[in-house]
């Protein structure tokens, strides 16, 4: 395998060759969503191109030829988080979709007083399908605190547990302060109480394969577009049991085994939860993407990664007028700051000019920003196709956002 080098990964995203008000494209907003490198969007043109049909219904040529493309993607997911099964790779609409088929599903069941665990630095697509539960069914939402800098206290996570809690729910990277929670652990104590767990691994699964067996989760989300794949597809992994345990989420075509006028029966997982037609496409350029990561020399990417976030959090430490947010040893590609008591916005205004793109606002995490005392902070974010000249511009825009804003 070729070592990791961060020019030739580079040279694979065409949107790289773009200048931003006549300056070079600098994008530190990958938390947010991913830019794309030719190898998927070249998948998925060929697949819209030469052999687009329906999946899994059709007997002609372009039906077989476009259902293999579109299991082999579930295959390459099951590969990428070491699934035991196939079947245990759900195709939904990204992680919010999926956070909210596992609500709804196991929901049904679910009684007043009921319980599930969150931490407060979780992403809202994971706190609100919970509220809805909350809201519907009369479930018990409780809170794990964080420190400053996103670490749990395993002790107060242990004491939150009891005999009703249904589900533990958590990010497997903080998207604010890229701090990343002790998943494995958490689970072996989840199971211990009885309760199952989900990880939210929207930001977690973006920086290497994932082995789920080893965590020993029940759940595991994961979304392609922040993962150098397409928009509006994502994966559910389920442990087998559990699916098979489990209501469907929606009523169609595909998930059903037999409709009649008086009844109606459901296929097994994982096509009980994927009713109508799928995103078909999507789904082939978000396995084109899996593919690219594994084909990476993903110790030396992750290497990489590590060191641009050390080299911007570094950089951004040598400016007196910037407080940042979230130094857990080991922390993802994310640096949240704020520059003296200037707005995000204005400071994410004023980098655009500079051709730098970061994220300003509350970042989908309201109950942190609560938590760390702020409204909204200033959100850098990386990928493996980052550069130190990236971080070099970003902090000389701050600077001037500092000299232009007074903050």
């Amino acid at each position: 395998m070729t070592p990791f080098d961060v020019e030739t990964f580079r040279a694979q995203f065409p949107i790289f060759e773009r200048e931003i008000h006549g300056k070079p494209l600098r994008y530190l907003d990958s938390a947010a969503s991913a830019q794309k490198p030719t190898i998927v969007i070249d998948a998925m043109a060929d697949a819209m191109r030469h052999s687009y049909a329906n999946v899994h219904r059709g007997l002609h040529t372009l039906a077989n030829e476009t259902t293999e493309a579109f299991e082999g993607a579930r295959k390459t997911a099951a590969t990428y988080l070491n699934a035991a099964s196939t079947d245990e790779i759900i195709f939904t609409m990204g992680g919010t979709d999926a956070v909210n088929l596992v609500a709804s599903s196991l929901g049904q069941d679910w009684n007043e007083g009921d319980e599930v665990i969150l931490s407060v630095m979780e992403h809202h697509s994971n706190i609100v399908p919970w509220h809805l539960l909350r809201e519907r069914k009369g479930i018990v939402l409780k809170w794990l605190d964080v420190d400053d800098d996103g670490q749990i206290d395993l002790d107060a996570y242990r004491a939150l547990l009891t005999h009703r809690t249904r589900m533990v729910s958590v990010t497997g990277l903080s998207n604010v302060l890229g701090a990343r929670p002790p998943i494995k652990e958490m689970a072996a104590i989840a199971h211990e109480a009885g309760a199952l767990i989900l990880v939210d691994g929207c930001q977690h699964a973006v920086h290497g394969p994932v082995d789920v067996q080893d965590l020993d989760v029940d759940f595991y989300v994961l979304t392609a577009h922040k993962i150098y794949g397409p928009t509006g597809i994502g994966v559910l992994y389920g442990r087998s049991n559990v699916l098979a345990s489990m209501a469907p989420y929606r009523g169609g075509g595909e998930m059903i085994d037999i409709v009649e006028q008086e009844r109606v029966t459901y296929a097994d997982p994982p096509h009980r939860f994927e009713a109508g037609t799928p995103p078909i496409v999507e789904a082939i350029g978000f396995g084109a993407a899996l593919i690219f990561v594994m084909e990476q020399d993903v110790a030396g990417l992750t290497a990489h990664e590590r060191e641009i976030t050390d080299y911007a959090m570094n950089a951004l430490r040598s400016l007196n007028h910037t407080h940042l947010y979230g130094k857990a040893k080991d922390k993802g590609p994310v640096v949240a700051f704020n520059l003296g008591k200037a707005h995000p916005h204005d400071v994410a205004t004023i980098l655009d000019r500079q051709g730098v793109a970061i994220r300003a606002g509350h970042h989908c995490g309201q109950p942190l920003m609560k938590r760390l005392g702020v409204s909204a902070t200033a959100r850098a974010s990386f990928a493996a196709y980052t550069t130190k000249d990236d971080i070099d511009a970003l902090v000389e825009a701050c600077t001037k956002a500092h000299h232009i804003l007074g903050s």
